[in-house]
């Protein structure tokens, strides 16, 4: 990697304009310096996802020492200052002077030398100052210490505490910015975890297990998945408990017709393909052919026969799957409120308008969705959210509008997992609260 600095900078500037998603930016970065020092491509990771989390910090921190107001700057040159701020106030390991003059250089080298004297003025000035800086106080203003302190945007703040009281949106928000281990789901079908776990750690992984999920193991201190052979050889995939769970709650049975409707990257496919023991059928779909390419890697990898990957809209009907499948699993695009700690992108990009919009198609998927599913067959109804008008009062649309009740999961579920709504057929996982991603699960019977 050139320079892992100069790297972040890039993916900085695409990201704040809008070009690319995140975590779509970093991989691509990732694997074209895939052979690169480990420690670039940490720091340069470390840098992008730490920047964009704090952001709404950093500016905060940005406007009390600029003139001009960080959101008035030129898109190179906010980059430069959040990435120099971000080296300032949360990585230890780097100089501050490092910091300061590597942003300086890099002004200089992408044609803003006339400005290189206003960023290296005010890296130095909180360099400076950075014991004395000023955040706002919890008793004068809850929203918007929350906000600033978690770099949240205050709206959803505000939205949240409509649901929940004050310390449970404090240890969700908190969540966010906790460092997360890769959540792996071993096959059974390959040996099951106590196989797989040992593979991992001879390759000097470390690996804890999972808390929701007998095969689930959460693992770090390794540089590049694909380098895992346990990985490579296709006897686990990347997939949080939550998903995990919802597939698990889903109760495939050997021999049946399986239809998971928006299921890229696949990931409760392939958990039901491997509970159903290499019989019956999944058939798993998204929207376009890049996202069916990322299902159809993992089938390759995983090496599954009964599964297949199809470019299918869910809003449009498939008359010809009518009353065909046992199950239908419909995890419906979704605000994403609850994976906002692994896709920082989310919290700059979703409004209230983009939420109520999201309703009217999840809505229409499911219209379809309900059609699918034989009389006394299972739709499992999921989203990665938290937002009621998304969740329950979509679970509650289906029981009033459809031929479908509510199915009673309390036996089904971790024995440490206690909810009460269990026995009303949903739940809603919470980060923070729950050892998981924020996710909503509904199971539900056509009679």
């Amino acid at each position: 990697m050139e320079n892992p600095r100069e790297c972040a900078l890039d993916v900085l500037i695409k990201v704040d304009k809008k070009e690319e998603l995140s975590h779509i930016a970093i991989s691509n970065v990732l694997e074209k310096y895939q052979f690169s020092e480990k420690r670039d491509r940490a720091f340069f990771t470390r840098l992008v996802e730490g920047t964009l989390e704090r952001q709404i910090t950093i500016d905060y921190v940005a406007d009390q020492f600029s003139k001009t107001k960080i959101r008035k700057c030129k898109p190179l040159i906010r980059a430069l200052l959040r990435m120099g701020i971000y080296q300032i106030l949360y990585m230890d390991q780097v100089p501050d002077s490092a910091a300061c003059n590597e942003a300086v250089k890099l002004a200089k080298k992408r044609g803003f030398s006339r400005l290189s004297g206003f960023v290296n003025g005010v890296l130095r000035n909180i360099s400076r100052k950075k014991e004395t800086i000023s955040y706002p106080k919890k008793d004068k203003n809850l929203v918007t210490y929350l906000s600033v302190t978690y770099s949240i945007p205050e709206w959803i703040i505000k939205f949240f505490m409509k649901t929940y009281d004050d310390e449970t949106v404090e240890k969700i928000i908190e969540s966010y910015l906790e460092d997360k281990k890769t959540t792996l789901c071993c096959l059974m079908s390959k040996g099951g975890k106590d196989v797989i776990r040992k593979e991992l750690e001879e390759e000097n992984v470390t690996v804890e297990d999972g808390e929701l999920i007998e095969n689930a193991v959460k693992i770090s201190d390794y540089d590049f998945l694909y380098r895992l052979r346990a990985f490579r050889e296709g006897k686990c995939y990347v997939q949080d408990e939550s998903s995990m769970l919802c597939a698990k709650l889903a109760g495939a049975k050997e021999g049946q017709f399986v239809m998971d409707l928006c299921s890229a990257p696949g990931g409760k496919s392939l958990y039901t393909a491997d509970q159903i023991k290499g019989s019956g059928q999944v058939l798993s779909r998204d929207l376009t052919e890049y996202k069916t390419d990322l299902i159809e890697d993992n089938i390759e990898r995983m090496g599954f026969t009964n599964m297949e990957a199809e470019v299918f809209d869910a809003t449009i009907l498939d008359e010809e799957h009518i009353e065909a499948a046992d199950v239908v699993i419909a995890d419906v695009p979704c605000s994403g409120l609850g994976i906002m700690g692994k896709k920082n992108d989310i919290k700059y990009h979703i409004s209230e308008d983009g939420m109520k919009d999201l309703v009217k198609l999840q809505r229409e998927i499911l219209t379809n969705a309900v059609q699918y599913v034989k009389h006394g067959g299972t739709l499992i109804y999921s989203t990665c959210t938290i937002n009621p008008e998304e969740n329950e009062k979509n679970m509650q649309w289906i029981i009033n509008n459809f031929d479908y009740e509510a199915v009673d999961i309390t036996e089904e579920l971790p024995k440490n997992l206690k909810i009460e709504t269990a026995k009303d057929g949903y739940i809603q996982l919470l980060p923070g609260v729950h050892p998981c991603d924020g996710f909503f699960i509904a199971k539900l019977r056509r009679k």
